[in-house]
């Protein structure tokens, strides 16, 4: 019988063009609704979510020219310190609505007469409420405890945002074709996934991204850890050489995001290297050189714009991660220890 996992892992293309479909006017509205009125963003998220804003911090600032900081909520909830936040746009990102420290941001935002926008798939919830605008994520209810199509939807809503800010054409043209890349994605990583099955007794891993795939990196690890209860570091691919580099043996398994782009020379200069080392590299890319010499190569499309390639590069790592956690005989829709609504105050 299919997981309810894999169900939700293949229906992600489904639920995008469905959220491109229904909210492509409302994010052109928000944006000329908010437009002069904010000179940066702060974002409120955990978890998944949270990995979605780092996505945020590369798009709005390389196609919006804007400075992102993600938002320290315990400051707001706790503590009772929350900063100055003239001039800001806040934006909370929550696939539930539910979690009363995210929810604070707004409050507090509001407080300071700043626009406030909600990204969730609960269009009732407490945080869209708070919220002057809100972008539904239309993916459904999702059943598994681990997230899976509210991350990509929150992706392609925050690339809504930024296309309607920008009011370029020629970005609204290349998001509009993200879920027939998707769908690309999940087929031709489904012709390679049995050999994940080698990992199964795996330990420990790291995972490797930069740029528009720092998000990626961080949300491959925790979807391996949510699923498998294998340690998966995230790091930058620059971070990664800083230190942790010196943890690479033999075998060390390495998951490297990868696609064609800006970052492409520095990726692939730190992948001749850790060949050098002997790591055991498991690659996501659309670059056949980096594949064809990789311990498991997952193909994305090529043709994809580095800045829509997180919707394609997350899809391998969420196959991976729920076919080791079936291989390692645990449950991938009741990963122990979580429950699928987390409220942190």
């Amino acid at each position: 019988m299919e997981s309810i996992l894999k169900a939700e892992i293949l229906e992600q293309p489904v639920v995008i063009q469905e959220l491109l479909d229904q909210e492509s006017e409302n994010a052109r509205k928000i944006a000329a609704s908010i437009a002069g009125k904010f000179n940066y963003v702060v974002i409120a998220a955990r978890g998944t979510s949270d990995n979605a804003a780092r996505y945020a911090q590369y798009l709005l600032g390389a196609h919006n020219h804007l400075q992102v900081a993600l938002a320290t909520p315990s400051l707001f909830s706790i503590y009772k310190t929350p900063p100055d936040l003239k001039n800001a746009l806040i934006i909370g990102i929550s696939q539930s609505g539910q979690s009363p420290d995210i929810v604070s941001v707004l409050t507090e935002g509001k407080k300071q007469n700043c626009p406030t926008i909600a990204i969730t798939n609960k269009e009732q919830s407490p945080l869209a409420q708070q919220a002057d605008f809100i972008i539904p994520l239309h993916a459904h209810k999702e059943r598994a405890i681990a997230a899976t199509k509210t991350y990509t939807t929150s992706l392609t809503a925050l690339a809504m945002l930024s296309c309607a800010l920008a009011n370029d054409r020629v970005l609204w043209n290349e998001l509009e074709k993200a879920p027939e890349f998707m769908q690309e994605t999940i087929l031709g990583t489904q012709s390679v996934i049995q050999h994940a099955e080698r990992y199964r007794y795996m330990g420990h891993c790291a995972v490797l991204g930069r740029g528009f795939n720092y998000s990626t990196a961080f949300e491959v690890a925790l979807k391996v850890k949510e699923l498998t209860r294998i340690v998966a570091e995230p790091y930058s691919s620059a971070d990664f050489r800083h230190g942790p580099i010196a943890t690479v043996t033999q075998g060390f398994p390495l998951i490297l995001i990868a696609p064609s782009g800006l970052i492409s020379p520095d990726l692939i200069e730190l992948y001749n290297y850790l060949r050098q080392l002997k790591a055991e590299l498991l690659v996501i890319s659309d670059d056949q050189d980096l594949l064809k010499n990789a311990n498991l190569p997952f193909k994305i499309p090529s043709g994809l714009p580095e800045w829509l390639t997180p919707l394609a590069a997350i899809i391998p790592g969420q196959l991976f991660a729920l076919t080791l956690a079936v291989e390692r005989g645990l449950n991938p829709d009741q990963p122990i220890g979580l429950k699928k609504v987390t409220e942190t105050l």
